[in-house]
């Protein structure tokens, strides 16, 4: 049986298709633009187009039609991921990689597939131009492959940047960096390479700048998985830097923390609101076999996280906290001591000062313990977890404080301000949402969140 009650209020998911990474982020004429990999005619096709949802609070989202879709010959097969950016006379500028497969018996990295650098803009954020191929395989350097591909574009000191995902040759991931003087004509200006290597591709680069300190996102594919970290086939993460992206050639790798450790999240992308703040919002799903995101035929397929605030943590790594706008949401703060029922699978649950060894479970059958510096995430019900079954992740040190959103088939845990993340899909077959918790706290509450 299919529950509606599956439906988040507060996660971007579309009516109907396959949802996958974020694109094109960004505040435009007084609202959020969230752009995204979909596929309309999921399951039977995988032709990646672009869907379209926008909000003035990056919490309720209004889907709108498609934006973009495969129209051109250099993006037949897919139009697959990429950036906006907003010009100083107020046009939004939509880079994206346009994907070609070719038919035929080609491995599809070194021969058998094109990856163009595309543009289209709008003046309103709703109607765009005709497409303008800015890039081509022959304009990336000689050492890449054919995978090139997820433009990020950013102004600094008068000029335009860009920065790639690309797998070179010898299977090492890489990044690359172009600069241009209009947003049209492109130059590579360096390559940016992992001391050791470091995975064989690197999807999905994103740049941010955080109390003056620039980092870089990447998503390497091909890591290890390793007992207490990495567990997710592919990984995101990010390395803050000690100077600027753009005068980078050699990436430490040793210092990549992840931005998540839950099942489901890949594929960030980062930008600047109007406010100055930096926000994330990545894809809360996975390509991982065994697990799935539509049990029961469930007619659509993943959403989008939280909108995360990003800050600089005193020891140079990134803190995480969904954006304040949630707070608005909360209904009547409830003490919990033991166990609470809300009517609805819409909370938002607060544990400070924790000092031992607990759970807090919801619903029964997903268990979020705690244990000295690890942190447990595990369903005792198969159907629940959809695939989902037990992960035990290594904190910095014992969790002193947690935050739990609950947003019907999304579970975001938040530890000790954003230092720790782990977000979870969930399909509770329960009416109502109890939260039970064992974990002796200073303060324990939970807030009902009004949709």
């Amino acid at each position: 049986m299919i529950h509606p009650e599956w439906r988040p209020a507060f996660h971007a998911a579309p009516a109907q298709g396959w949802l996958n990474d974020p694109n094109g982020l960004c505040f435009f004429k007084g609202s959020y633009h969230a752009f995204y990999q979909y596929t309309r005619d999921w399951p039977a096709s995988n032709l990646r187009s672009w869907g379209h949802a926008v909000s003035e609070d990056l919490l309720a989202w209004r889907e709108l039609p498609a934006a973009l879709d495969p129209s051109i010959p250099e993006d037949r097969t897919g139009v697959y991921s990429g950036c906006a950016w907003i010009s100083p006379e107020g046009r939004m500028n939509l880079y994206y990689t346009g994907n070609v497969i070719y038919e035929g018996g080609y491995d599809r990295i070194h021969e058998g597939r094109e990856a163009n650098g595309i543009l289209v803009v709008s003046e309103d954020g709703l109607v765009f131009s005709e497409k303008r191929v800015l890039l081509r395989n022959a304009d990336y350097p000689g050492t890449c492959t054919l995978h090139v591909r997820d433009p990020k574009v950013w102004e600094h000191d008068g000029s335009l940047w860009m920065v790639l995902g690309a797998r070179e040759q010898g299977d090492r991931g890489q990044a690359l960096v172009f600069r241009s003087d209009d947003g049209i004509s492109w130059k590579h200006h360096r390559t940016i390479r992992s001391r050791e290597p470091f995975g064989y591709m690197w999807e999905c680069p994103n740049v941010g700048v955080l109390a003056g300190r620039e980092f870089i996102a990447l998503c390497p594919q091909g890591l290890p998985s390793e007992e207490l970290r990495r567990h997710n086939h592919w990984h995101a993460g990010y390395v803050v830097l000690d100077g600027r992206v753009i005068d980078t050639d050699t990436l430490d790798e040793t210092r990549f923390r992840e931005w998540d450790f839950g099942w489901d999240f890949y594929a960030p992308q980062i930008f600047t609101d109007e406010r100055g703040r930096t926000i994330l919002i990545g894809w809360m799903g996975t390509f991982d076999k065994g697990r799935t995101s539509a049990p029961d035929g469930l007619p659509w397929c993943h959403c989008l996280t939280l909108a995360r605030e990003l800050a600089l943590a005193d020891d140079g790594g990134i803190l995480q906290r969904p954006v304040c706008e949630l707070e608005s949401k909360r209904g009547a703060a409830l003490a919990l001591d033991g166990t609470r029922v809300l009517a609805d699978h819409l909370a938002d649950i607060e544990l400070v000062g924790m000092d031992a060894a607990g759970a807090l479970v919801l619903d029964g059958s997903l268990a979020i313990s705690f244990e000295g510096d690890l942190l447990s995430v595990s369903f005792s019900h198969p159907d629940v977890g959809a695939g989902r079954v037990s992960r035990t992740v290594k904190l910095p040190a014992p969790a002193r404080d947690a935050r739990v959103v609950i947003d019907r088939s999304c579970v975001e845990i938040y530890l000790d301000g954003g230092e720790t993340v782990f977000s979870t899909r969930w399909f509770p077959v329960a009416g109502e949402l109890s939260v039970a918790l064992s974990v002796p706290c200073t303060r324990a509450t939970v807030w009902p969140l009004e949709a």
